[in-house]
């Protein structure tokens, strides 16, 4: 077991876990368990630092973006002209950008359309043990999200009896076109990402708030702006926009943050739907 220790100034875990990037978490003991793929760890915080406990330190350390500099971020967020960009930057200044698995996050934000996270994290659950890849850690029993290959082994039936809905086809569908090759997840990395997102669209069930995510989440592409029903909402409430089209919502976002147009929307997302009541008692 490893352990690595991080000042949490810029990392705070309950923030960074519940901000709407990553399902795949629970509490236990002092802090919470988190996964990924077929790893997990424990996060802990204690007086002024952060303490993550696994078997794999390097893929963690990458995992929670701990060799950037977050400082700088949330300077730029503190800077800006608009007060809704600078309050969440001081109430959400802990929140970070994981770099999650490509496969996983794809699949978790194809079953997250239209899908509250409560039952998004039971779907993926159900999903997860019914694929029986178990594994252990600190005591506690989890299962590996299921692989590509693995999933493309299922029908859409099987997965319309997890819970899927009308989602059951595009799992089906693009599994198969990853392990078909019409789609190296990995191979579209080199690309901008502008045509990361293109690619992502090729596939069923992905639109541009999907391939949004998934290139956010999954590639740490920040010049990306997912808009969403809370986004938009916020756009025409905090920046008194009158545009209606969400495409148009997230170019507008683009041009006005530019490389640290993620960063911002998971600040603004974040204190929108969880810190804003508490900001104003």
């Amino acid at each position: 077991m490893n352990e690595i220790c991080f000042e949490n100034k810029y990392f705070n875990i309950k923030d960074t876990l519940e901000c709407g990037q990553i399902f795949r978490y629970k509490s236990f003991n002092d802090g919470f368990l988190v996964f990924s793929g077929d790893k997990a760890c424990y996060l802990y915080e204690k007086d002024d630092k952060c303490f993550i406990a696994s078997e794999d330190a390097t893929y963690f350390t990458h995992f929670f973006d701990l060799e950037r500099d977050y400082s700088v971020i949330n300077d730029f967020a503190l800077s800006s002209p608009h007060e809704i960009v600078s309050r969440s930057a001081k109430l959400a200044k802990g929140v970070r950008i994981l770099n999650q698995q490509k496969e996983e996050m794809l699949f978790s934000f194809i079953i997250s359309q239209n899908n509250m996270i409560p039952r998004i994290k039971a779907i993926i659950e159900r999903t997860s043990e019914a694929f029986g890849v178990k594994k252990t850690f600190m005591g506690e029993s989890y299962y590996a999200f299921p692989t590509a290959k693995l999933l493309a082994t299922k029908t859409e039936e099987f997965y319309k009896n997890l819970g899927y809905g009308y989602r059951a086809k595009y799992m089906v569908e693009v599994a198969n076109a990853i392990i078909n090759g019409d789609i190296n997840l990995d191979k579209i990395s080199e690309l901008t990402t502008d045509g990361i997102k293109k690619s992502l669209m090729t596939l069923k069930g992905v639109g541009a708030k999907v391939a949004d995510c998934v290139a956010l989440f999954g590639y740490h592409r920040v010049d990306s702006f997912p808009v969403d029903t809370w986004i938009e909402r916020l756009y025409k409430e905090d920046f008194k926009g009158d545009l209606t089209d969400r495409n148009k919502i997230t170019e507008w976002f683009l041009n006005e943050f530019k490389e640290y147009s993620g960063y911002v929307q998971q600040y603004v997302f974040y204190y929108k739907r969880s810190l804003e009541k508490n900001d104003k008692n």
